[in-house]
């Protein structure tokens, strides 16, 4: 008997909110060597008490799962060891999580990923990229789709903007749906040097309105 032998299959655990798409995923696992389905969740709740019940060693997760808990959060709980049940269980226990999702946005993957997942693969990948992943996610190491990894690389080249104090104040301010009047006169400033602030705060974020520089800060922190 060789090591492969008797090496134990990956316990997987799939979580999409349509049937559909972990039938498929199922059928198409349940042929896959050294891979095992051991259980299935349609909602980031299911897959806790599943995660709990059944201990896999790697979780498939879908980002959008409808009304409840979204993927993001599930990850955040899985990776963290919240779903392990019992006396005195270990950290390590805590599954592998890989998400599996058809979106690709910056501020998706950097959730996920900041979530705890050790992967992000896109749901247009080919079945071997999908095998490969799970193998590495389950050994620990990180699994990205070719697009996730060159937006992240892009992330890392792009130098995070410096905002000044008074950049920030403003930025508190927009985020709280102020106008320009209601910032000056809380900051205790001129409407004419908040609009100032503003056309340098669009600058250094790559935006032209209100919405846009709320939302950029938000997605890269900035707000704290």
């Amino acid at each position: 008997m060789t090591p492969t032998d008797t090496t134990p299959p990956i316990r997987l655990l799939l979580c999409d909110d349509h049937a559909v798409v972990r039938a498929g995923l199922l059928a198409l696992l349940s042929s896959t060597a050294g891979i095992e389905v051991v259980a299935e969740a349609g909602s980031g709740e299911e897959a806790l008490a599943m995660a709990a019940r059944v201990r896999p060693d790697v979780v498939l997760m879908d980002l959008q799962l409808g009304d409840g808990m979204d993927g993001v959060e599930a990850t955040r709980r899985l990776a963290s060891g919240a779903a392990s049940s019992g006396a005195g269980a270990a950290e390590e226990a805590a599954p592998r999580v890989l998400v599996l999702t058809m979106f690709d946005t910056d501020a998706d993957i950097a959730r996920a990923i900041e979530a705890g997942a050790t992967g992000y693969l896109l749901k247009a990948e080919r079945p071997e990229e999908l095998f490969a992943a799970i193998r590495n996610a389950a050994a620990g190491r990180t699994a990205l789709s070719a697009p996730v990894a060159d937006r992240l690389m892009a992330q890392l080249r792009t130098p995070r903007p410096t905002l000044s104090e008074r950049e920030r104040d403003i930025l508190q301010q927009l985020a709280r749906g102020l106008g320009n009047r209601e910032i000056a006169r809380a900051l205790f400033i001129s409407e004419a040097t908040v609009k100032t602030h503003l056309g340098r705060i669009y600058g250094k974020l790559g935006v032209d309105t209100r919405a846009g520089a709320v939302a950029v800060a938000t997605e890269r922190r900035l707000l704290g």
